[in-house]
């Protein structure tokens, strides 16, 4: 039943174009220019860690949203980074998520677990900044509100369908980190056996919530400190 279900859906985002529309949006990273980020971020780890790997576990998390002004039934689905930090304590609940996996991504987040905010659908896609999880899963109340644009008619408050947390913000990073460059990171990787070969933002890419491995997280992270490429 999930392959019929529409795409990801947040009541910050609506993620109706693909993100290899997005892609096309962006500026064409230079070619095999990420091999040497990997290289330099890997022994770095190794020299960290004593050249162990990291278990392969999700336990960082992306979270989709549109920056810019959008309808969806009458309702404007934007919500960007700006918008989160202008809410009491910068905090907000990350409703609308209308996709089982998505939800199911949502059900196992953990409190504190940190969160890269990433502005989709707009002119050049990307992640801006992080937010941390304040409130695990509790039952969205917009698909009981027949108002809101991600209404569930099917949903009973008894057994409810659809789950939301609560996300805070925490801090910009230090730059904008757009979706060409991890993109050129990620097709490096797939060939060389870097953290980011099977990073979900591309094997799924219309999931609005996407888990992170600690190494994927930690090598996104690495590249606010990088001059853009």
């Amino acid at each position: 039943s999930d392959k019929k279900e529409p795409d990801a859906k947040i009541a910050k985002t609506e993620e109706e174009t693909s993100d290899k529309e997005e892609e096309e949006k962006s500026t064409k990273p230079p070619a095999g220019g990420s091999k040497s980020g990997w290289k330099n971020w890997k022994k770095t780890k190794e020299s960290d860690s004593g050249g162990e790997e990291s278990k392969i576990t999700y336990c960082h998390w992306l979270l989709k949203s549109e920056p810019e002004s959008r309808l969806e039934k009458g309702v404007d689905v934007k919500f960007s980074i700006d918008d989160l930090k202008a809410q009491p304590n910068q905090t907000t609940f990350w409703d609308g998520v209308r996709n089982y996996q998505a939800r199911n991504f949502l059900r196992a987040m953990k409190l504190g677990q940190q969160a890269f905010f990433y502005h989709s659908n707009c002119k050049e896609p990307g992640i801006v900044a992080i937010v941390k999880i304040v409130k695990e899963a509790y039952p969205d109340h917009t698909q009981f509100d027949q108002k809101d644009p991600h209404y569930d008619s099917s949903s009973r408050k008894e057994n409810p369908k659809w789950s939301m947390v609560d996300v805070q913000f925490v801090r910009m990073t230090k730059r904008f980190i757009p979706l060409s460059e991890i993109k050129a990171h990620h097709l490096a990787h797939k060939a060389d056996g870097g953290p980011l070969k099977n990073m979900m933002l591309f094997t799924r890419q219309r999931l609005s919530i996407q888990p992170l491995t600690q190494e994927e997280f930690d090598f996104v992270l690495s590249l606010e400190e990088e001059k853009p490429q």
